[in-house]
């Protein structure tokens, strides 16, 4: 694609609510445990039965000692013969992730997952308690609700000039 092919639109910079709204400002659930101590299958069930792309794990006092992705679950247990339902979720875990609090910004939870090509950002009290988890999803809907009309009106294939009937995109 040549770049000189699209329209030129005036650009603004994204600042504003990006930069500084606090963490606490997206539209975030409760945090979802599993103890250490829980197996896989109880884990994978919480999270089938909850739709959570991860679970984060606590010790016996709460605090937050790892975090168990979809992708833990693609790279470090399927196509593994293992007993689901003896082994524990500790062992497959990410432990001791890295966190946030809700009073940081949006911004950098962005720049974490970012550098860190992370999905899901565990949120934590000052005791190292989960309070959350902020997801790449949950900065895109933040994002969208800023911009509703630049998103929601943009054209199926941004490559192709407004008013463009070439349906097939090939060439004669």
């Amino acid at each position: 694609m040549d770049p000189d092919d699209l329209d030129e639109q005036p650009q603004e910079p994204l600042q504003g609510p990006l930069l500084t709204e606090p963490i606490s400002s997206l539209k975030l659930g409760p945090a979802i445990t599993v103890p250490l101590e829980a197996t896989l299958q109880q884990t994978v069930e919480v999270m089938q039965n909850r739709h959570l792309g991860c679970m984060l794990v606590v010790d016996g006092t709460g605090v937050l000692k790892g975090i168990f992705t979809e992708r833990d679950l693609l790279t470090k247990v399927a196509g593994r013969k293992l007993d689901w339902t003896s082994i524990a979720v500790s062992e497959f875990m990410t432990a001791d992730p890295e966190s946030l609090q809700s009073g940081d910004g949006i911004a950098w939870a962005l720049n974490l997952m970012c550098i860190g090509g992370y999905r899901h950002v565990p949120l934590t009290d000052d005791d190292g308690r989960p309070t959350g988890v902020v997801s790449v999803k949950d900065i895109v809907e933040f994002i969208v609700d800023l911009f509703p009309d630049e998103i929601l009106n943009l054209p199926p294939d941004p490559r192709k000039k407004p008013g463009s009937d070439d349906v097939g995109g090939g060439s004669d």
